[in-house]
């Protein structure tokens, strides 16, 4: 078995120093996906720093937007009246992931931070022009998702919250993986006053992204015509034991029809 210290950090600036400290020092947060890859000997951290006590949970409306702390468990995102109120696709995203016993354990800044090409929660911080809270700066979210399991995150930077902006109008349709509920493609559809934001996660090779050829068809008409008249390509989008690109491609298109007629 590996050795490893256990650090439970009281603030954010707690949890830093104990990063810098250590040769190999990974963040604990609800551990969904950091506790698998231990098991599976992918990592071997000499340090692990639970945030769990670092005051990071709940809701908060802020008139144009919900900021949401980070370590806001996904249950409580679901189930939250502010957030069911105010965006209710993201309390629908937030109680379609992973099961029950996810649900209760994994976070909000866990998925985003890993930024898992799968996750759902990456496709509502872009599609509601999302900002990620650090301890040093607010990232927004379209500078934030680097690619697959990359984000702008630094070695001492620990995500204290996310906020989301109300849109006017948003859903979000996920096609899951019938084993792991994770998205094989997940479309996030939100509408603005100045536009709509399509984000689609499960399906590109380098991760969440924005789809701007649906954007433009559904700000100039928010309809399930204008979805049929784009042509989504496969190019980029993973093929795998589970889908191919095209198959994702096709997908695509119709997990954003149905997003826009519900």
């Amino acid at each position: 078995m590996y050795s490893t210290k256990i650090v439970k950090a009281e603030n954010s600036s707690a949890a830093v120093q104990a990063i810098g400290s250590s040769k190999e020092g990974k963040i604990l947060a609800g551990g969904m996906t950091l506790i698998p890859t231990l098991k599976q000997r992918l990592a071997n951290p000499d340090c692990l720093i639970d945030i769990s006590s670092c005051g990071l949970e709940g809701v908060e409306d802020k008139g144009s937007s919900v900021r949401i702390g980070a370590m806001t468990k996904h249950a409580a995102v679901a189930e939250s009246s502010s957030v069911a109120k105010a965006i209710p696709a993201l309390a629908d995203l937030a109680g379609g992931i992973g099961d029950r016993q996810v649900r209760n354990r994994g976070t909000l800044g866990g998925s985003v931070a890993n930024n898992d090409p799968a996750a759902c929660y990456p496709s509502a911080v872009m599609a509601l022009d999302g900002t990620v809270h650090t301890n040093k700066r607010d990232i927004s979210a379209d500078d934030f998702f680097k690619g697959m399991f990359e984000t702008a995150l630094e070695e001492d930077e620990v995500i204290e919250s996310v906020s989301f902006k109300k849109p006017e109008k948003a859903c979000y349709m996920k096609f899951p993986n019938p084993a792991s509920r994770y998205a094989m493609v997940g479309v996030f559809v939100a509408k603005f006053s100045d536009g709509v934001r399509v984000a689609v996660t499960g399906a590109g090779e380098e991760g969440v992204f924005r789809h701007s050829d649906l954007e433009s068809a559904l700000s100039s008409n928010f309809s399930e015509e204008a979805v049929s008249g784009v042509e989504v390509s496969s190019d980029g989008l993973m093929s795998d034991i589970h889908a191919s690109a095209d198959y994702r491609a096709n997908l695509i298109g119709e997990m954003t029809k149905r997003a826009v007629s519900s």
